[in-house]
């Protein structure tokens, strides 16, 4: 799922009993690459990898894949670098996109038809839910309903990842939640391509992105954030990494920073919920 241009349904309600087995949620535009989503998958193989082995048959949802299966394929491949049993259900709410992805299926990768009730086999709950471009198409007061909805769709030690990246996926940002809410929000980018953290800004997924102003939490961070970047200058000349690294570093004085130097060095660096959560 990506950009709309019709009003979506209200999508974190209860599925109405006079419309079985209808998808909620609405049909997109699905705008969609190859590797758009590499930086997402790399950073759920790394922190849930874990959680997804100790899962006796670990299921994952790409929620929304779009126009075309890739992001579906690669999640996948990825995941099974860590998590070898992982099986992989591309969901779409367009049945014509369902119908070309199917002759991609394999074992341990399917496709069908659906929204954000996430409809599996049996009932089976998920072990990550991936929705990546999905959201920013429904208004702000949209967002808590559908976290709840798909939180509660997961297994009791399952993740949805929630964000939204460029159509290249140099920059991306997004949140990590468990069955009880939100938890992390996590900024991503090429390091080569950033002039500034604040850069990042225009994909800040929607519970963030209209947060982006003075007296919001998300604006003062990304305000310390440039401040740090500027500050960090002279290791430039050691590269963008090493500068990357030292304003992370320089940032844990004052926000709580839920990684280290090992997810640093990738271009990436994750915030707790708390220190950003909109006000009011």
């Amino acid at each position: 799922m990506a950009s709309r241009t019709t009003p979506p349904p209200s999508p974190g309600r209860s599925d109405r009993p006079d419309r079985p087995g209808r998808p909620v949620g609405a049909v997109t535009r699905g705008t969609t690459n190859p590797n758009r989503l590499r930086r997402m998958d790399r950073w759920i193989a790394a922190t849930h990898g874990a959680a997804l082995r100790r899962a006796g048959s670990p299921v994952a949802v790409d929620l929304g894949y779009g126009a075309a299966p890739w992001t579906a394929v690669e999640l996948m491949a990825r995941l099974r670098k860590a998590a070898p049993r992982v099986r992989v259900v591309g969901i779409e709410i367009e049945p014509a996109r369902v119908a070309a992805a199917k002759p991609y299926e394999r074992e341990g990768l399917g496709f069908r038809h659906g929204g954000f009730e996430v409809p599996l086999d049996g009932g089976e709950r998920p072990a990550l839910i991936r929705a990546a471009n999905v959201l920013r198409q429904y208004d702000e007061d949209q967002v808590a309903r559908v976290w709840e909805r798909l939180c509660g769709r997961l297994a009791p030690d399952g993740l949805l990842v929630e964000g939204t990246c460029d159509e290249i996926g140099r920059r991306h940002v997004w949140v990590a939640l468990g069955p009880e809410g939100p938890r992390t929000v996590t900024f991503a980018t090429r390091l080569g391509s950033l002039d500034r953290p604040s850069d990042l800004a225009e994909r800040l997924p929607k519970a963030l992105i209209h947060r982006n102003v003075p007296g919001e939490p998300v604006h003062a961070f990304l305000r310390d954030f440039d401040r740090a970047w500027a500050a960090a200058s002279p290791y430039a000349s050691y590269g963008a990494r090493q500068r990357w690294i030292r304003t992370a570093r320089a940032l844990t004085a004052d926000w709580p920073l839920a990684d280290g130097p090992g997810r640093w060095r990738q271009g990436e660096l994750t915030v707790r919920w708390e220190a950003l959560r909109p006000l009011g």
